[in-house]
């Protein structure tokens, strides 16, 4: 039999999304986009 291998980015992709809807929400507050930016780069962008 053959063995199916799982998507790894499969599982990533909601919480990319729940990630980009917190920096959209902080944006909204009114957070500065390169604060947004310093944030992401210390994150590791992953």
């Amino acid at each position: 039999m053959i063995r199916l291998r799982r998507n790894p980015r499969a599982n990533g992709g909601r919480a990319r999304q729940k990630g980009a809807m917190g920096y959209v929400l902080a944006w909204l507050l009114g957070v500065p986009v390169p604060i947004l930016i310093i944030v992401a780069l210390l994150r590791g962008c992953s």
